[in-house]
């Protein structure tokens, strides 16, 4: 009689742990069925935001070179986008912004002019102040990084 109630136990502990077991399991895999089902919206930068990541790398690089006395011989055509580069869904391409936008280019052409009499620096830091005083109109975000562009 004793062994009997000790087996009947042990049966009950051994299937009530199974079932809990069972439960466990069914409980992770709903909480992985939810995790599966979270889709991400992750940031797509506009046309235009490359760009501008693109000319901040164009003008650093050309920062480099001036400081080591080299001379710009070659504006990047690519700036040329500015005036047609999709812009993020929140912004319009306005008359402040088609403004800037055209004295950006005739600046930015302004460094690579050889027969300019203004200093290779002067022109270099005007196009950049340009870039900072666009910013202060429409995006005011990347101003501290436009402005580490400046040669002192």
């Amino acid at each position: 009689m004793k062994n009997s109630f000790f087996g009947i136990l042990t049966l009950l502990l051994f299937f009530g742990c199974n079932h809990a077991k069972e439960e466990v399991v069914a409980e992770k895999e709903e909480v992985v069925a939810e995790k599966d089902e979270v889709v991400y919206d992750m940031y797509q930068p506009s046309e235009m935001a490359n760009l501008m990541n693109q000319m901040f790398a164009e003008n650093l690089q050309l920062k480099k070179d001036i400081l080591e006395g080299k001379i710009p011989t070659e504006f990047p055509l690519d700036f040329l986008k500015i005036h047609t580069a999709e812009l993020s869904e929140f912004k319009s391409r306005n008359e402040t912004f088609q403004s800037f936008s055209k004295l950006f280019i005739e600046s930015e052409k302004e460094i690579f002019n050889t027969e300019s009499q203004v200093p290779l620096k002067e022109r270099y830091n005007n196009t950049i102040n340009l870039c900072v005083s666009c910013h202060q109109t429409e995006c005011t975000g990347p101003i501290t990084r436009i402005q580490k562009l400046l040669i002192k």
